[in-house]
């Protein structure tokens, strides 16, 4: 996916696993390259980004937002800063301050009394979700938004950037369109100020807005069904307003190609190329049954088409057309004759410009008009903003929810060596909704943006490459999808921090396997149903934690502190426990390179369990033999470090707490970074140490827990 290579599916067996594999590469460009594959190992980017899905300036964060997108986002930031070098990561993201929803809040809220600005209001929703992103241990290098801090004035000149490349690359039209006008407020009517039915047929939808439903079908303002105007709660008229609009549909030869390199891949999530062809099929309008002999009166005055009869269990037939142009015009005249239908997906031109004050100021490029930039584009674009923001100052005076992260490569780096380098990978996380304009619309933007070339799928150097999308399903609440603006309200993040620790959280949420399905969330304090002696789903993971991690760190620290005047032992662990601990690291990378978070969860439940079950087993056997005692004591600190490093992604706070007890003074980067995996303590001890007969621990108090939990 993306500029990453297909990982191998085989690994060496664990018998086949020297103690220290090689890091080097077998590729001709030397010191600078990735990592070689070794024994099935994947290859890594030398740069990578990370950033998830921005959340919208109207509200604070729920459920959703961290379950589905910020948790994994943060853990695969912090794997590959362990993989591949703090100093070559960037985690970054920002609230979407502009858009209709934002329009609309604002407006319900001064209607309310609020005397702030539009800018107070988005000031406040980012404040919150900053401090909620903290609460969960939320990685990012920089958080501020489209419309705040020092990103504004970057994300301005970015979009600035883009619109104009795009205009001058051929790539964008004007082009009048129809836009639903409140005649008793007197006003043209944004994206949420209008609600109706979605047009697509199938969809369940309980609130559809202007372009656009809450399950992320696109199409055009006239399509809506039943619209009213939520201004004055009567139903709107369409008046035709010009924008500029990107040739989306002139992609769709570009976009198939797209497509077959992701299944080819075998890397990419079945449900980003399963959605993204969804909208590569032939224009097609769905007639409604009964109106067969008034379309066949028609037929000579429709463009060339294919008419299918309806499918069993189907209420409408359908009128396929070559493009979007005969469709339009075979609805005109449908709509003369008054027959009822509806139309299908398929690629429409994204629209660039809008007629929101609030927004960002779009460039003239033609005459005297002044627009502002729609929302969906320039969010699009905003994580290249929040990644130039960030380089421009060494990451000095960033809002950031990663203090004491400041550049130590090179300064002079601009955003381009990180989106616009085959040596650097983008991992975008988003949700199921977004795909439309992630592996869409922003799919083709990408290719259309050089300007040396006409557009190609297969990036180059220079070019901007596409993005590796980690698209994830819906995250249901008791087994519906839930939504702010729905029945069934979605629980705020703060909400389930009353009832959970982040970690325990962080773990479940990770275990879910949305990648492959949606999922259902199902917190017993939250669930009416649940039963006084039931479990509770989300603390299953928890209790690795709290019980079988700890279990195994506490009887290390406090045997050390019985057995050994609180040193850790000297010496090589077991060659057998060596080599499986290989193996399981070396999965872990295949799995984490594919973004499998939920097999990487299941690998580390029985690796944990394992070395549990290993110390007590081994240290019953052991006995009152001094000499057999220290060498479990030895084998069991040693798989504790593997369990430690490998989980310090998932569970940041407890690991590091581990680390602090084994008291390698300022050598945290060091002890969690991969360019030591394969290593046990020996790097790590001192001369001092040998003299001691062992390195000295921090002492742990009786009744220590390195992971907490509330249930």
């Amino acid at each position: 996916m993306g500029t990453t290579p297909t990982t191998a599916t085989t690994m060496a067996a664990a018998t086949d696993i020297p103690a220290t594999p090689p890091l080097t590469s077998d590729r001709e460009d030397t010191e600078d390259a990735r990592d070689a594959e070794y024994a099935g190992r994947p290859l890594w980017p030398r740069r990578a980004v990370v950033t998830a899905g921005m959340p919208y300036g109207n509200k604070g964060l729920h459920f959703g937002h961290i379950g589905g997108v910020f948790v994994p986002a943060d853990v695969y930031a912090r794997f590959l800063r362990d993989r591949i070098g703090e100093d070559k990561v960037l985690f970054v993201c920002g609230t979407d301050c502009y858009g209709s929803p934002i329009d609309e809040g604002y407006r319900r809220l001064v209607k309310d009394g609020f005397g702030g600005s539009i800018a107070d209001y988005v000031q406040a929703n980012h404040d919150a979700q900053s401090a909620t992103l903290a609460r969960y241990g939320i990685s990012l290098d920089i958080f501020e938004g489209s419309g705040t801090g020092r990103a504004k004035a970057v994300h301005e000149r970015i979009t600035d950037l883009f619109v104009r490349r795009l205009y001058g690359n051929g790539h964008l039209h004007r082009a009048s369109s129809a836009q639903f006008y409140d005649e008793e407020a007197r006003s043209l009517l944004n994206g949420r100020q209008v609600v109706g039915r979605c047009p697509i047929p199938g969809c369940k939808s309980e609130h559809a807005y202007a372009d656009e439903c809450d399950l992320g079908h696109q199409y055009m303002p006239a399509d809506l069904i039943a619209p009213i105007s939520t201004l004055s709660g009567k139903p709107p008229v369409m008046r035709d307003v010009e924008n500029w609009y990107f040739d989306l549909p002139a992609f769709k030869g570009l976009l198939k190609e797209h497509v077959a390199s992701l299944k080819a891949s075998g890397t990419a999530r079945s449900v980003l190329s399963d959605t993204i062809e969804e909208f590569l099929v032939p224009p097609v309008i769905y007639v409604r049954c009964g109106f067969e002999e008034e379309c066949a009166a028609l037929s000579e005055d429709l463009d060339p088409h294919l008419m299918r009869p309806a499918q069993k269990g189907r209420a409408s037939f359908e009128l396929e057309f070559e493009d979007l142009a005969a469709r339009d015009r075979a609805r005109a005249l449908l709509d003369a004759a008054g027959i009822r239908y509806r139309t299908g997906k398929a690629l429409v031109p994204f629209r660039i410009t809008g007629n929101i004050a609030w927004g960002v100021p779009a460039p003239v490029l033609e005459g005297e008009d002044r627009q502002t930039v729609w929302c969906w584009p320039e969010s699009l674009w905003a994580p290249i903003s929040f990644t130039q923001a960030w380089l421009e100052n060494g990451g000095e005076g960033i809002e950031t929810l990663n203090p004491g992260r400041l550049r130590t490569e090179d300064a002079s780096e601009g955003w381009e060596d990180y989106w616009c380098s085959p040596d650097s990978t983008v991992y975008q996380f988003i949700g199921q909704d977004n795909i439309y304009f992630y592996g869409v619309a922003q799919t083709a933007m990408w290719a259309a943006f050089p300007a040396a070339h006409g557009p190609r799928v297969n990036a180059g150097p220079g070019d901007l490459q596409q993005s590796c999308l980690v698209a994830n399903y819906h995250l249901l609440f008791l087994d519906k999808k839930a939504s702010s603006s729905g029945e069934l309200k979605p629980p705020t993040a703060d909400e389930l921090l009353e009832h959970y620790t982040a970690e325990q959280l962080r773990a479940h949420f990770l275990s879910l396997g949305l990648g492959m399905r949606p999922v259902s969330f199902r917190p017993k304090p939250l669930d009416p149903l649940a039963k006084e002696q039931d479990a509770d789903p989300v603390c299953k993971e928890g209790a690795l934690l709290t019980n079988v991690f700890n279990r195994l760190a506490r009887s290390c620290f406090y045997t050390a502190q019985k057995d050994n005047a609180g040193l850790l032992p000297l010496g090589a662990p077991a060659a057998e426990l060596v080599e499986e601990a290989h193996a399981a690291i070396l999965e872990y990378e295949r799995l984490m390179h594919r973004q499998e978070l939920h097999a990487v969860m299941h690998l580390m439940d029985a690796l944990i369990r394992k070395a549990n079950k290993h110390w007590s087993e081994a240290i019953r056997e052991a006995g009152d033999d001094r000499a057999r005692r220290l060498a479990v004591l030895r084998d069991s600190f040693y798989l504790l470090r593997v369990c430690t490093v490998l989980m310090h992604p998932i569970v940041p706070e407890g690991t590091r707490t581990i680390f602090d007890h084994l008291a390698f003074e300022g050598a945290e980067r060091e002890f969690f970074s991969w360019e030591h995996i394969f290593k046990g303590f020996e790097g790590f001890f001192t001369p001092e140490d040998a003299e001691k007969g062992g390195h000295p621990l921090k002492e742990l108090p009786p009744r220590t827990d390195f992971f907490s939990y509330r249930r």
